[in-house]
């Protein structure tokens, strides 16, 4: 089980990465959080403090005496801050879900920096709407994730900006905020259209600029669909979209984990002024927001990625949540990497799963609760 206690200059911090998994190795914080904290430490927050990126509440803990606004895109991101608030006594002075809900003119702003330079882009345009004229905006990441373009972003949305040198493989970036620096357009959210259907694609969602393989091979082998059907993780809603052009559909309910990507989704539905109902749940698990057995079909492309590591949990979790999910009858139908086993998983939950489509690469299947 990975570390759960972080000692930094604010106290020590017993932090738990949502959702627990008993054998991960994978810890709520990394070294860019941990310097972050000691640069604070050393230079206090003066102000009204925003922090941006916070995974899974150190930044908030460590800060928490300044009741910094905090800004994540995830629900399992939120409801990880909070749970870890709540564990180590601490409270901030509220948790949302993008840059745009932060209040005017903050005065000291912490970045973490993100691994899609698309949603960083957007979060800093948004960002220079709330900050005071003389804020200071430090940012923090690891090397990994800083690269000359991310660099770029910083100098021509907010101003100059210089790093730091590297510790533990984390580095800090110090933009001069200038207010009167004019920078580029913001490109977010990016329209574009794929087969005649129109797709609005807000910064840093997955494939955020074209359509991905695997959701073309399912696109093609979408089921045969009636009544109530759900896009679970939706993304930009490109595939709930095209289910929805069948007569037989009453209701498309576009789930997903991100706040971003559920806007991408409901900007896609209205663009292509779709005719069944539609709902939009920002959701960490299906159940949450969808009543068992109430469903008749569940249309998913999992990702396969937990952080850097390959890994199939939240495959899992969205596997058994459909299965909860569907009516007898029902069908999930699935596409994924041929490499990551899904078939024996999915069996495993419904009892049964064919293979409905393969290249190469990917693989479409298909459970029948």
């Amino acid at each position: 089980m990975a570390d759960r206690v972080l000692d930094l200059p604010q106290g020590r911090f017993e932090l738990v990465r949502r959702p627990d998994r008993a054998r991960s190795q994978l810890r709520a914080w990394d070294a860019a959080d941990a310097y972050l904290a000691r640069h604070f430490d050393e230079q206090p927050v003066v102000g009204t403090l925003g922090i941006v990126n916070d995974s899974y509440g150190a930044l908030a803990c460590a800060l928490a005496a300044h009741d910094p606004y905090v800004v994540a895109d995830t629900a399992m991101a939120r409801a990880g801050i909070a749970d870890n608030l709540e564990r180590n006594g601490r409270a901030a002075g509220a948790v949302v879900s993008d840059v745009d809900q932060l209040p005017a003119a903050l005065d000291t702003v912490v970045v973490r920096v993100p691994k899609t330079l698309g949603l960083l882009e957007d979060q800093l345009h948004l960002l220079r709407d709330h900050l005071a004229p003389g804020a200071r905006v430090v940012a923090g990441g690891m090397v990994r994730d800083i690269h000359t373009s991310t660099l770029d972003l910083f100098e021509s949305i907010l101003g100059p900006t210089v790093t730091s040198l590297a510790e533990r493989r984390a580095r800090l970036i110090h933009p001069e905020w200038q207010p009167t620096l004019t920078p580029p357009i913001n490109p977010w959210p990016m329209r574009w259209s794929h087969g005649g259907t129109e797709l609005v694609n807000c910064g840093g969602i997955f494939s955020a600029r074209s359509i991905d393989i695997g959701t073309r091979l399912l696109l093609d082998h979408l089921p045969p669909s009636t009544g109530t059907v759900v896009d679970l993780g939706c993304g930009n809603g490109v595939l709930g979209i095209a289910i929805a052009q069948s007569e037989t559909v009453d209701q498309v309910q576009f789930v997903d984990a991100s706040s971003r990507a559920v806007d991408s989704a409901q900007l896609s539905w209205t663009a292509n002024a779709a005719t069944p109902e539609a709902v939009f749940y920002v959701a960490e698990r299906l159940g949450a927001v969808v009543e068992p057995g109430s469903v008749d079909v569940v249309v998913n492309n999992p990702p396969f990625h937990e952080e850097r590591a390959v890994g199939d949990g939240t495959a899992w979790d969205m596997f058994v949540d459909a299965h909860a999910a569907l009516r007898r009858g029902g069908e999930l139908r699935v596409v994924a990497n041929r490499q990551l086993g899904h078939h024996s998983r999915i069996r495993k939950i419904f009892g049964n799963c064919e293979t409905v489509a393969a290249n190469r690469k990917f693989v479409v299947l298909s459970a029948i609760r």
